[in-house]
């Protein structure tokens, strides 16, 4: 009996000492979000990540990425985005359940996943804090940051935040970059087709800096330009 108490004890405190290590982890990521409502990110974890990797092949390479201010984005870009990547984003806490439920039809009807049903606070949840791996575990922290997010800033900081850390192609992130890199111009001179096509990169960023005539992205852009005037904006 007293070996089994012994046990019980060395279980419980193992349990202790886990759940006080999660909620570090959590007060960590919860402080870095009330600093981030205010404080400009000069890097996120995913960009630390693309960096790194990067650094391998070549050690001198360095991250397209210029921060710019909420104002200083088109608003072209700004509805573009949100049709393309979230059109309730105004509305929602955090998440949009029906386009969930729509991704999850969407994978089972391929039989593979095509779709994630992410919204804006939720890939931005990931870019800030996590990695790109897929697991139950981070679907579960990247959900609780997303909390924290639709919390603390609002849905004007959370599209800032977004704009500015966003990957648009190799190694290029943030609105300004991403103006600069395929256009030559600055975010705030983005124009309609313009903004239509940065934010149909936006879930294959890499594949079409490589592939900037691709059939598919073309037809994409026209479907989000069609749509962006209905488009409500923070």
């Amino acid at each position: 009996m007293k070996l089994f108490a012994r046990i019980g004890r060395a279980i419980g405190y193992a349990l202790g000492a886990l759940a006080a290590a999660l909620c570090l982890v959590q007060a960590w990521f919860f402080a870095h979000v009330v600093y981030w409502d205010r404080v400009n990110p000069d890097t996120t974890t995913f960009m630390a990540q693309h960096l790194a990797e990067a650094r391998k092949r070549n050690a001198k390479v360095e991250l397209k990425h210029q921060w710019v201010d909420y104002a200083r984005v088109s608003t072209p870009l700004k509805r573009a985005v949100i049709v393309a990547e979230d059109a309730k984003f105004i509305d929602h806490d955090g998440f949009d359940w029906d386009g969930i439920q729509r991704a999850i039809e969407k994978n089972q009807k391929r039989g593979k996943v095509v779709a994630g049903g992410s919204t804006i606070s939720q890939q931005l949840a990931k870019n800030l804090f996590l990695s790109g791996e897929r697991s139950f575990a981070r679907k579960i922290e990247e959900a609780i940051i997303t909390l924290m997010l639709e919390a603390v800033m609002s849905k004007r900081r959370i599209l800032e935040l977004y704009l500015n850390v966003a990957e648009w192609g190799d190694g290029v992130f943030g609105a300004e970059a991403a103006a600069r890199h395929y256009y030559g111009v600055n975010a705030a001179s983005l124009d309609a087709e313009q903004a239509a096509q940065l934010a149909a990169m936006l879930p294959r960023p890499r594949f079409y800096d490589h592939n900037r005539g691709s059939r598919y992205l073309a037809q994409y852009t026209e479907r989000i330009l069609a749509r962006m005037p209905s488009a409500q904006v923070p």
